[in-house]
């Protein structure tokens, strides 16, 4: 028997086949609306207050008002509500909450203050890339042409697409984004990298969007006294990296092993690197949040 397939659109759950947009929202007209996409092992959801937090500072950055009834922490119960429905308590599934200002008469400013949100809930089953995961993944390079926000998870994401799209032309898993000399993060992962001794990744500012298993990652390397350097890493030492990977909510630790045709460091993943895969799957083993 099929397993249902189930989403919630405005309150109300119904086939995915059957779910309708109008072709007015500003999600499809402009891009003007914001996502979250949470990690779920066996029903239950990875890591959810910092998801939250991320969407409710999106929806203020956009300035988004939700309706009084309507809260990120809501969304998670639907999507609780959606993993029953879709028979999807066992086993790894992803959460997709998308929120855009609503239907109305295109204009580049906002609609009447009535205008409702438009709020879509889904669930999919997942499975994680274990041989990247065991052997590592080849990476690019490429300029980071986003806009000037990018600490807000908009549904815009057209310049991460086409770097997205020059990697995968190019037979690697994620581009690596350079703006200003230094490196800021990749289409949709954050990048750590091993630079003489030292763990750097960006600081979280308007130029890299706060992942959560970055926010995560973060936390348990204290906790196994691995210090993090939240320096840039410049493009001119990309050459001394001696390990680097990639984190995100679908892709966990990643080592890369090949950078624009290049060996990182010896060509396979570091201990660093591996030490940090091991902490971060006893975390989402764990079921804490």
């Amino acid at each position: 028997m099929q397993p249902k397939d189930i989403v919630y659109v405005n309150g109300t759950f119904l086939p995915r086949a059957e779910a309708r947009v109008s072709v007015e929202d500003r999600g499809f007209v402009f891009g003007d609306g914001v996502y979250e996409v949470l990690r779920v092992i066996n029903g239950r959801l990875f890591a959810t207050r910092f998801h939250n937090q991320r969407l409710e500072k999106s929806l203020a950055g956009v300035r988004i008002q939700l309706r009084d009834e309507d809260s990120p922490a809501r969304f998670v119960d639907i999507g609780k509500q959606l993993l029953k429905e879709n028979k999807l308590l066992a086993g790894e599934a992803t959460l997709y909450i998308q929120v855009t200002r609503g239907a109305a008469t295109r204009a580049h400013f906002f609609p009447p203050p009535a205008t409702a949100p438009t709020v879509y809930i889904s669930v999919a089953r997942f499975t994680p890339s274990a041989d990247l995961a065991e052997n590592g993944a080849i990476a690019i390079t490429h300029p980071d042409l986003r806009w000037g926000r990018c600490d807000l998870k908009t549904l815009n994401l057209l310049p991460n697409i086409l770097a997205a799209q020059t990697a995968k032309e190019r037979g690697a898993f994620e581009a690596m984004l350079i703006r200003d000399d230094v490196v800021t993060e990749g289409t949709r992962t954050n990048f750590f990298g091993v630079v003489n001794g030292s763990l750097r990744t960006h600081p979280c500012d308007t130029h890299i969007l706060p992942g959560i298993t970055r926010s995560v990652l973060r936390e348990l390397a204290r906790e196994v006294n691995i210090e993090l350097d939240e320096t840039p890493i410049k493009a001119s030492e990309i050459p001394k990296l001696t390990e680097l990977f990639l984190t995100g909510t679908t892709t966990d630790v990643m080592p890369v092993v090949k950078l624009d045709d290049k060996p990182v460091g010896k060509g396979k993943p570091g201990e660093l690197t591996r030490k940090l895969q091991r902490v971060l799957a006893e975390s989402l083993a764990s079921g804490g949040d």
